[in-house]
């Protein structure tokens, strides 16, 4: 059932908790005269930090060290290739972003062309006005600034995505351990869940009531993800243990009704469900039924596999949780000799084909009489059906599909 519901959003103050970054300007050059000068022109610029390296030789040390936002070097020094320098810079993993801006004596285009192609990002004739060298200094720090924040950021959220896979992974585990395991018995249950998203809103259960009473139910949440899980697996729990108020397991009407009063979707972020509930007595060989908004259960029995007929097992009723006086009914079917229920949610049949087109529900009926039992397990057949119908194995929607079948 896809439906558009608000969804669970976490808020992480991700920008409020970067690391603050200081604009920190490192300056490599032979000559303390222009060390000096370019030192006076930032001086008066609070929020500008100067380095200065006079050797070559220890610039990448520097640099590690310091993590500048920019780098000012000269390309003519004692024993170094400037050029060679900035080749290195961009070859250092720890210096490689950090934008380099080439001082030079010469206003060469050659040179320049050089300087750019091996990884400067700019190129100032030595010595320029203060103005344009503290524009130049802001404009290349703040740019590797913002580099920095969104690099930051990034792996803060890779980090935060990472624990709340893990904790989505630890909730799909233990929704999936509160459904039934099959039995093989003098009642055998074989059941398919292929949950669209990590969490989905599909449940489903089965338990003996009592010795004679064998209940059936299967719940269809709107929408996806944690809110969806969460709603599911308190209506699963109540069920199982039998603890919801007002309720007589027994009777499916009640159930339905208890469940309607207990969760109207105005208390719950306005969050409803489907359901089908069914009784069967084994003494009476009869199953007593209601649904609310769900599909119908597919009930296929007869004296013989040759003779059985389909029985589509449906009450009037709407959605759990929509109308706070909504009734449901009951309705009964004779189990026979040769029995097969199917009880599913709309994910199972609702499949859009290549063609654009969706299966409708009596198309997949037509499926299930056609099932070649004999050759593998039915639900795996149904499965694969629909996958190829679609053209792909993942669903749009929850795949919930239960089989019983009573060998009483």
């Amino acid at each position: 059932m896809v439906y558009t519901t608000p969804s669970l959003s976490v808020t992480t103050n991700f920008l409020s908790n970067l690391q603050s970054y200081t604009i920190s300007v490192l300056l490599v050059d032979d000559q303390m005269i222009i060390a000096e000068a370019v030192r006076r022109m930032l001086m008066d610029q609070a929020d500008i930090v100067f380095h200065y390296c006079s050797d070559p030789g220890k610039a990448l040390e520097t640099a590690n060290r310091i993590k500048p936002t920019v780098i000012l070097q000269d390309l003519v020094m004692p024993d170094c290739d400037g050029i060679l320098l900035v080749k290195y810079f961009r070859a250092n993993p720890s210096t490689r972003d950090i934008p380099i801006i080439v001082l030079s004596t010469k206003e060469d285009p050659r040179i320049k062309a050089e300087a750019f192609a091996v990884g400067a990002n700019d190129y100032i004739v030595k010595l320029p006005d203060r103005i344009e060298l503290i524009a130049r200094v802001r404009y290349h720090s703040n740019s590797h600034i913002r580099l920095l924040e969104r690099n930051e950021a990034y792996k803060r959220l890779e980090e935060s995505q990472k624990i709340l896979n893990a904790e989505l992974a630890e909730a799909a585990a233990y929704v999936r351990s509160l459904l039934p395991p099959p039995l093989h018995n003098h009642i055998h249950t074989e059941w398919r869940f292929i949950p669209s998203t990590q969490l989905g809103g599909d449940a489903f259960g089965y338990h003996w009531l009592d010795d004679r009473h064998f209940a059936i139910y299967l719940l269809d949440v709107c929408g996806h993800g944690v809110g969806a899980a969460l709603l599911s697996i308190s209506v699963i729990n109540l069920l199982r243990s039998q603890t919801l108020p007002r309720a007589d397991f027994h009777d499916p009407s009640s159930v339905l009704i208890a469940l309607n009063a207990a969760f109207q979707m105005e208390k719950h972020n306005n969050m409803f469900f489907t359901i089908w509930y069914g009784v069967y007595d084994k003494k009476t060989q009869e199953i007593v039924y209601a649904s609310g908004g769900h599909p119908p259960a597919i009930l296929i029995t007869g004296h013989t596999e040759e003779k059985a007929e389909i029985f589509e097992l449906k009450t009037p009723g709407v959605v759990i949780g929509a109308l706070p006086e909504a009734d449901f009914q009951n309705a009964s079917c004779q189990i026979q000799k040769y029995n097969r229920l199917y009880v599913f949610s709309d994910g199972v049949y609702e499949i859009t084909r290549l063609d654009g087109t969706m299966l409708e529900l009596h198309e997949f009926l037509e499926v299930l009489k056609k099932i070649p039992r004999k050759e593998k397990a039915e639900l795996d057949y149904i499965i694969e059906y629909t996958q190829e119908l679609q053209g792909k194995k993942l669903f749009a929607d929850d795949f919930s599909l239960l089989l019983v079948n009573f060998n009483e």
